[in-house]
């Protein structure tokens, strides 16, 4: 060991890629071995692994099994600025190779370091890159991710059903997860899209059916809860990404027409509409976000044919490639300001020219419970849903709708019991709030600004 640590670090390389190479002939004899082996059963799994692994943690072909793990080893030991030539990188992980992954339902295989012991039976499963769309109602939720570190989230909802179904495999890193989008506390989707591995009934990781797919929808809506559901899956290539891969992103923000000029929205709505820098309209977060600029592909106000009384339901709908945060709600705001007749639609014009308006005036983002990521664009992304899903999920979404039409009936009960309030003059030394124009009003700070203060803790911290 003392001359091995000794030796140029350069002699090492070229010794592990060797080593490397003579494992890379063995792995190829222990695949073909492995495509005619059976590992439904145990017995057959043994005789497979046996094959890999002997019982003091040895190869059949000699002591390749440790070899192997104290090449990876050696490898891991290495310098960063040391390179490695590509077959090394194999020994990062070195069941990887083997295109099995295992199942949470099975213990791993382990290789024992005391003379003797038998490794635990390596029992597999098969698993395929899917893409899962998702709906929810975010009113009891803290939003959709779950780094938020406050429960419970949409996210750790559908993990718990994962693991209660024994769908995901290996961690959530080693899934290759990721979501479309980070919707806030509140929010509500019927089409938030996820990606990941999950467990499949392919016979192996070349692609061969063995039997019918697991109806994921069906296994997945069993276990969660009543307010998220899975309405499709689609199978993807392993370079999908459920955030990057998607091409626009459809938002829907419901609101009471009541007595807002609704030209006046549309008017300021048009000049929205292609690619700005929308700083003056989103939550900054300086640390990680440096490009502001969003284009806005749709931007659309209309009635959705829902009635309560004198009042009608509309909604405004924006269609984006991507969104800032909270951009979609700050929009709305400043737009119920024009509707309401407080501010002109040209104060559109004044806030998207961030060399006029480099600051962002202080308001009040729109209200969360009434949005909806409606919707979420991607290439040849078609999502299945089977006949029996579909009818058990149309039942439950009838059921919920049912339940939501009687709480409100209770309301409307309880409202006809009570007389009309009448209009009076306003109560004696109470003046009403007056509105502040965006252009006078106190600023946040800057971008830079910000960037600046942040250096400066850096430099501080350091």
């Amino acid at each position: 060991m003392e001359e091995t640590d000794d030796l140029d670090p350069r002699a090492r390389v070229a010794s592990l890629c060797r080593r490397i190479q003579e494992l890379e002939r063995e792995n190829e004899r222990l695949r073909s071995q492995l495509s005619i082996c059976s590992c439904s059963k145990e017995k057959d799994a043994r005789s497979c692994t046996s094959e890999f692994v002997g019982v003091n943690g040895t190869s059949k072909g000699g002591s390749q099994g440790n070899a192997f793990l104290e090449t990876t080893e050696l490898a891991k030991s290495f310098p960063p600025d040391i390179p490695l030539t590509s077959p090394s990188a194999l020994a990062e992980e070195p069941f990887d190779y083997l295109h099995l992954e295992k199942s949470a339902k099975f213990s791993k295989l382990r290789l024992k370091d005391q003379p003797g012991c038998q490794p635990s039976t390596m029992q597999v499963c098969a698993k395929r890159y899917v893409a899962l769309k998702v709906m929810y109602f975010g009113k009891r939720f803290y939003g959709f991710a779950s780094e938020a570190q406050m429960d419970p989230t949409i996210e750790s909802e559908v993990f718990k059903a994962l693991e209660r179904t024994k769908l995901l495999v290996g961690s959530r890193t080693e899934s290759k997860y990721s979501r479309c989008g980070r919707t806030d506390k509140g929010v509500s989707s019927s089409g938030q899209v996820l990606s990941l591995y999950l467990r499949s009934n392919l016979k192996d990781a070349e692609g061969n059916i063995k039997k019918q797919e697991i109806d994921y929808v069906k296994v997945l809506n069993r276990v969660l809860p009543s307010d998220i559901r899975v309405v499709g899956w689609c199978p993807v290539s392993t370079d999908f990404s459920a955030r990057f891969s998607c091409l626009s992103r459809e938002y829907r923000y419901l609101f009471w027409r009541g007595a807002l000029d609704i030209a006046a929205m549309r008017k300021a709505a048009e000049k929205l509409i292609g690619e700005h820098d929308f700083r003056n309209f989103c939550k900054m977060d300086a640390a990680n976000v440096k490009n502001y600029k969003r284009k806005i592909t749709k931007f659309d106000i209309s009635p959705c044919n829902q009635r309560f009384d004198v009042d009608e339901l509309w909604a405004i709908t924006v269609k984006g490639s991507a969104f800032l945060w909270h951009q979609v709600r700050c929009m709305v705001s400043v737009l119920f300001m024009i509707g309401q007749g407080l501010e002109s639609p040209d104060v559109v014009d004044v806030l998207l020219d961030i060399e006029m308006t480099p600051r962002k005036p202080q308001y009040t983002m729109a209200t969360e419970l009434p949005l909806i990521l409606q919707f979420c664009e991607f290439k040849d992304v078609n999502f299945i849903c089977s006949s029996e899903s579909r009818r058990a999920l149309h039942e439950h979404l009838t059921n919920e709708l049912r339940t939501y039409m009687l709480q409100a009936a209770i309301y409307h009960e309880t409202l006809s019991c009570l007389s009309t309030p009448e209009e009076g003059p306003s109560e004696p030394g109470k003046k009403k709030r007056g509105h502040v124009p965006l252009i006078l009003r106190p600023t946040e700070p800057s971008f830079d600004e910000r960037r600046a203060k942040l250096d400066m803790r850096t430099i501080y911290d350091s």
